[in-house]
């Protein structure tokens, strides 16, 4: 096996996958409207594994393939620094704004086989995929969260929507019902199935949704139904310049008797194991070291957005002007730090993996949503009405009637007027598009909703003992005192 490069990778999408948008099915997903420029902006990340930047972004691993650094588990802070540097150089690749990148998933198939004892019966297949999935470089996703149709009913009560197992063959299972939110999902080689962390499988009743798998995505009876293609509806690259190559279509994925052959499965009808893989995984703390790094890339272009729309309108030089790109430099910084703590105070896991701590990922999963929300809000306060004040397309400054207009209405204080109109475009599908929007809804809830996340981290705490050693600093700072004065220390 050897890691595919861009031809390779858009050769793989072309298997007769069911994905369906505007009411029809998607030949080829590599030339559909909806979907070539991103298929072809995750084609390009492929082909850099073999240019210049080769020693940056791979490695050999312990089989002594050619992988992706974050591909294969890290033995030493070393390895995760590494590994941050080949995120973080893929992520400029596409700006920030592709979330759900091969790299991503490999905060979960990195592990797979150092780990594959916790799969039990499947480890054979949990080892066998992740040889696959690194000496190939395999794009990989998730679906893991039900449908939002009625939260009041258990999972077993939802047996007509959610993904369960109707019978097993001998070949493998035959499943039926639906997941989201299958980011990314139509331009992958598979997808990785399983319940979410805090699902509530009651025994005796949700054994048949306790299932993990990989669903390749030319199974047959596997269908993608997809949001509106922000791609497809994008006028011109000068118009939409992000929304016309990074649209990672969301989708939601329909199983209709689906056969998973047993290769497939790696936990089957075991309501402990379901659910119980995140943390002996090392899940959590490594997808979010990824997500960190691709953010902090993220900012870095927010904050020359900043810099030059405020430039272009004339304001630089005021006080609260600068104050915002300030904050927002922090802001950029503050994920830095966070990611390369992560890297350089790791911890590892039972299968001896090394990963970055989970009170650091935990903390990172906590601001993440609240950074996005600061940065948005701190361009739309120094730039104002600025984003809004465009031509309609790029048809515009073609004709040369409208252009005289635009050359004598539109500059700006810094920039002819078709530079500060590609500034301000730029601006505005990062923030306020339909695909701005979408991303202002990705960064806020992909990793998990508000209560959850903050759920998670003090159930973290009481787990490992922080909370507990929290009190006791509160108990022993009580016990230098009575009623009768101090007790002991320097103060008696």
């Amino acid at each position: 096996m050897s890691l595919m490069n861009a031809a390779a990778y858009l050769d793989s999408l072309r298997d007769g996958r069911q994905v369906y948008l505007d009411g029809e099915p998607v030949a080829d997903v590599t030339e559909h409207k909806g979907f070539r420029n991103a298929a072809r902006s995750i084609a390009a990340l492929y082909d850099a594994l073999h240019g210049e930047a080769r020693d940056t972004l791979t490695c050999d691993d312990a089989f002594g393939q050619r992988t992706h650094r974050f591909f294969t588990p890290a033995h030493s802070a070393a390895d995760l620094l590494a590994s941050r540097e080949a995120i973080r150089l893929w992520s400029r690749m596409t700006y920030g704004f592709m979330g759900r990148t091969p790299d991503y998933k490999a905060a979960f198939m990195s592990g797979l086989a150092i780990g594959a004892d916790y799969y039990g019966e499947f480890a054979d297949n949990a080892r066998r995929w992740h040889r696959a999935f690194t000496g190939q470089g395999l794009f990989l996703n998730h679906a893991i969260i039900n449908p939002p149709l009625d939260r009041s009913k258990a999972i077993h009560e939802m047996r007509d929507v959610f993904v369960h197992v109707v019978r097993e063959t001998d070949a493998g299972i035959l499943v039926s019902g639906s997941k989201m939110l299958a980011t990314g999902s139509a331009l992958t080689n598979a997808t990785f199935v399983a319940p979410v962390a805090s699902a509530l499988l009651e025994e005796g009743k949700a054994e048949d949704f306790a299932l993990v798998f990989f669903a390749r995505m030319d199974n047959p009876g596997l269908r993608l139904l997809c949001r509106p293609s922000y791609e497809a509806r994008a006028s011109s690259p000068f118009d939409y310049p992000l929304s016309s190559r990074f649209d990672e279509n969301d989708s939601v994925l329909v199983f209709e008797n689906a056969l998973i052959p047993w290769e497939d499965v790696l936990v089957y009808r075991d309501r402990e194991r379901a659910t119980g893989f995140y943390a002996a995984s090392g899940f959590a703390n490594l997808y979010n070291f990824q997500s960190g790094i691709r953010l902090s890339v993220k900012l870095e272009l927010m904050i020359g957005l900043l810099s030059l729309g405020v430039r272009a309108n004339g304001t630089q030089g005021f006080r609260g002007i600068q104050a915002a790109l300030g904050e927002l430099i922090g802001l950029q910084h503050l994920l830095q730090a966070l990611t390369a703590a992560m890297a350089c105070d790791p911890e590892r896991t039972a299968a001896g993996a090394w990963v970055p701590k989970l009170e650091y990922a935990s903390a990172l999963r906590i601001q993440v949503p609240q950074i996005w929300k600061r940065v948005r809000e701190l361009l739309e306060t120094a730039l104002g009405g600025s984003p809004l004040v465009t031509v309609s397309a790029a048809a515009d400054l073609l004709d040369p009637q409208v252009r005289a207009l635009v050359d004598t209405y539109y500059r700006g204080a810094k920039l002819p007027p078709e530079q500060r109109l590609k500034l301000f475009k730029l601006i505005w599908d990062a923030t306020g598009s339909e695909f701005g929007a979408r991303h202002a809804v990705y960064e806020s809830h992909y990793s998990g909703n508000a209560d959850q996340i903050r759920l998670d981290a003090l159930n973290w705490a009481r787990r490992r003992g922080h909370l507990g050693a929290c009190e006791d600093l509160v108990q022993r700072c009580m016990a230098d005192y009575d009623l009768e004065g101090w007790t002991g220390g320097p103060w008696r």
